[in-house]
């Protein structure tokens, strides 16, 4: 008989008797969709990983290469913000406007407060500067 064969057998054997699980192959979109599961706010990877039958370093491996682009195209991130509109100086009653009055900017403040950081904008913003900071903060 042919000694790498006793050799294959007699691990199958061992590994058998160890009560170790089959090696299961996943496809490329069932590890994406594992993966996705996790980047969901709240959600655990050792959990996620856990109700899958995979170790959570498995997880961890596969997201990696999900955020390198190399499982599948990935659906686009998108991010909310909590927003709060308060009022802290009582609206002006309406008036009749210009046009010239139309052009002219009106001051007002601008609250951003993010884990890492706050910014605050208080006057007369130039929209395009306020569109370059939240694309800057935002990355």
């Amino acid at each position: 008989m042919d000694t790498s064969r006793q050799v294959t057998d007699g691990i199958m054997n061992k590994s058998e008797s160890l009560g170790a699980a089959p090696r299961q192959r996943r496809s490329i979109a069932e590890k994406r969709r594992i993966v996705e599961e996790t980047l969901v706010e709240g959600a655990s990877v050792a959990r996620v990983a856990r109700a899958h039958g995979i170790n959570a370093n498995q997880v961890f491996g596969w997201r990696r290469l999900y955020r390198a682009g190399r499982l599948g195209e990935r659906k686009p991130a998108m991010k909310l913000l909590p927003v709060r509109v308060s009022e802290s100086v009582p609206a002006p009653l309406p008036v009749e406007r210009r046009s010239a009055d139309l052009a002219k900017p009106q001051p007002g403040t601008i609250h951003i407060e993010l884990r890492q950081a706050q910014v605050r904008i208080e006057g007369s913003v130039d929209p395009a500067l306020v569109r370059v900071l939240l694309e800057c903060l935002r990355g």
